[in-house]
């Protein structure tokens, strides 16, 4: 059971399952369909650099424009997690691999962008979800869940091994015993588990509501300066469930409840049976009769009985949870943090940088986790803890030219500063280093009203096997989106998108060391957009 504490808290880093779709661990840049067919628009001049190139905004036209944007994102999230207690699971077919998905739908992620420009200056709104923006759901839990109940399971199947030595131990000794003119102790009686059976759930949803409010001011013809504000408004809602636990034995499967309470009088008999062996055979060294075959059972004793009067003591704490774990949590936060940008051109050429401050975030809880816990990880959801969440800061360059007058290529560079920002349990210090993308693309003005573009992304996290977990995991990726632009009017301009990321996998082998236990992780991600751009 020594494990099962440490599994038990995995089970509970129920943190940030979210579709976000494009971005940094917990960062969305994907804020306009003029992103989702171009990602590169770091330095591109339109109404979507309200988010992307706020002081390029100032080289619009003068006048009143607003943009109107909504995508529908769908992704799913696989790990294949292996165990040696899947074995013992009764639905698993004696295997030790198992799959396990998650499905996440954001069918409405919207964002609006507004500028008014007069002069030198440029005023500019934003709203949008630059975090999270979804639910994920796993229908059948997770393998750490499961594995949870396996090593419970495995530990009753130890302690009924472990009983079942010391009876042949006693048939061994039974002589020495009455040459002592002792009685040998009774056999202990065993249950005969061999398996286990569960149902599991996880469901996790996190919006970020991001609202940014500032200003530009094109010093001359060539160069532009932007200052900003973004409110966040976190909410995010967790749901994590293990119920039906049972226990497989030869007599079939009995309720882990009604099971477990027969555990302590085992584990009791155990240890005294184990003690009196060890009584016995400190009087046969005494009377100096050991052999090297009693000396190798005196030593096994000894450290069997250090191994179960650990686990008996650990038995407390398995109680709590023979009613399963039913976890609901739910969190809000606000944060503010300043924005900056500066563009500039030359000839045929537009060079961009936005900084965004690191926002602190500290998520208030609302649980049915009411008292700590001898989990740590447990009081992560404790009813009024505060939760280290913050978003860190990003850097954006960007380059545009323009070859000729109808095509426009991009380029451009994100580096988020994930190890500065301050997460729970300091997991931004488990990252091997920051975030970092590297964007592409291309715009063709096929005719006064068609735009279409297409472009790309390589995004690139600092993952290691402490890091990663099956509650949240983001892979390293690459993305690609392609659309168009359709001027339906002077002052209404249709938009639409597809954009998709596909994710390597990343595998974390035999973790914890030693474990048997392994992982590979992965998502798909699709997204769809349609917007619309007046120009007043």
């Amino acid at each position: 059971m020594k494990k099962m504490n440490v599994l038990l808290a995995s089970l509970m880093l129920t943190a940030a399952t979210t579709t976000a779709t494009a971005g940094g661990i917990l960062t969305n840049t994907n804020q306009s369909i003029d992103f989702l067919r171009n990602p590169a628009r770091d330095a591109a001049i339109g109404l979507d650099g309200v988010y992307s190139n706020p002081a390029g905004v100032a080289f619009m036209p003068e006048g009143f424009h607003l943009g109107f944007n909504w995508q529908y994102a769908h992704q799913t999230r696989t790990i294949e997690s292996t165990s040696p207690f899947f074995a013992l699971g009764r639905k698993n077919g004696g295997q030790t691999t198992k799959t396990f998905e998650g499905v996440a739908d954001a069918p409405f992620l919207p964002s609006i962008q507004a500028a008014y420009n007069k002069g030198n200056w440029s005023v500019q709104f934003n709203f949008s979800v630059p975090g999270g923006g979804g639910a994920c759901e796993f229908q059948d839990g997770l393998g750490s869940f499961e594995s949870v109940v396996g090593n419970i399971a495995s530990s009753f199947m130890t302690l009924d091994g472990m009983a079942t030595q010391l009876n042949g131990l006693t048939s061994q000794l039974t002589p020495l015993y009455a040459m002592m003119g002792q009685a040998a102790p009774n056999a202990i009686n065993t249950y005969g588990v061999n398996g286990y059976d569960m149902n599991g759930y996880m469901q996790g949803r996190q919006y970020y509501f991001g609202f940014q409010l500032g200003t530009a001011y094109k010093i001359n013809k060539n160069l532009a300066v932007y200052g900003g504000l973004r409110v966040l408004y976190g909410t995010a809602t967790y749901k994590a469930k293990i119920s039906n636990i049972m226990v497989g034995t030869q007599g079939g499967y009995v309720d882990f409840s009604n099971f477990l309470p027969n555990v302590p009088a085992q584990a009791q008999q155990n240890a005294a049976v184990a003690q009196q062996h060890l009584a016995l055979l400190s009087k046969v060294e005494q009377a100096g009769m050991m052999t090297d075959q009693l000396k190798q059972a005196q030593a096994s004793l000894t450290a069997g009985l250090s191994q179960l009067q650990q686990s008996s003591g650990q038995l407390a704490t398995l109680s709590k949870y023979a009613e399963g774990v039913n976890l609901l949590c739910n969190q809000s936060s606000v944060g503010i943090a300043p924005i900056v940008s500066v563009d500039y051109k030359f000839g045929n050429f537009n060079f961009a940088a936005k900084y965004e401050f690191k926002t602190q975030i500290r998520m208030k809880n609302e649980s049915t986790v009411n008292e700590a816990s001898e989990i740590a990880a447990v009081n992560k959801f404790r009813d009024g803890e505060e939760v280290n969440e913050d978003v860190p800061a990003l850097l954006t360059v960007g380059a545009m030219w323009s070859p000729v007058e109808d095509i426009r290529i991009n380029l451009g560079y994100h580096h988020y500063f994930d190890k500065d920002a301050s997460w729970y349990n300091n997991a931004q210090k488990l990252l091997d280093h920051d975030s970092n993308e590297y964007l592409a693309g291309v715009e063709w003005d096929l005719s006064d009203k068609l735009t279409i573009s297409a472009g790309g992304q390589v995004t690139r996290y600092g993952l290691t096997d402490d890091y990663m977990n099956d509650m949240s995991f983001v892979t390293n990726s690459y993305s690609f989106g392609l659309g168009f632009n359709y001027k339906a009017s002077d002052k209404i301009t249709l938009k639409a998108a597809y954009f998709q990321t596909n994710y390597d996998d990343y595998n974390r082998n035999d973790y914890p060391p030693l474990s048997g236990m392994s992982d590979s992780f992965t998502r798909t991600n699709r997204v769809l957009g349609i917007g619309c751009e007046l120009n007043l």
